[in-house]
């Protein structure tokens, strides 16, 4: 089953519709037209050396990009982008929806201002 087209997502309360810009293979990306905000979303299939089992690496990553000022002399002169991502690294087979699930809930749950602001801050 495909996801929503556009996908919706919501930054600081205000929700942006991403359209579907490319598919190839496994992979997908969304695109407001500005193009101040990227999803894209991957899947890799994996046959690590010496393992008899397959394993499957999904990626989530939202790219943010907007125009930054120079530090020198304040004048905004350049795009940068902040990007932020999720992979789920699982075998093929032995983990059900229901444990990958309460694995990421607990991740977000974790993601609480106070560590985003340690994380910021190179702490760890």
């Amino acid at each position: 089953m495909a996801l929503a087209d556009p996908l919706p997502i919501t930054v600081n309360v205000t929700t942006t519709n991403l359209p579907k810009v490319s598919t190839q293979g496994l992979s997908s990306v969304y695109q407001n037209a500005d193009e101040t905000l990227k999803e894209t979303i991957s899947h890799q299939i994996q046959q690590p050396k010496g393992s008899s089992g397959r394993r499957v690496r999904s990626l989530i990553r939202v790219d943010q990009r907007t125009v930054v000022a120079d530090p020198v002399s304040g004048v905004n002169s350049d795009f940068d982008t902040l990007s932020v991502q999720l992979v789920i690294e699982r075998p093929e087979y032995g983990f059900t929806v229901t444990q990958v699930d309460y694995l990421v809930q607990a991740l977000k749950a974790q993601l609480t201002t106070a560590i985003v602001t340690k994380l910021y801050g190179k702490e760890s």
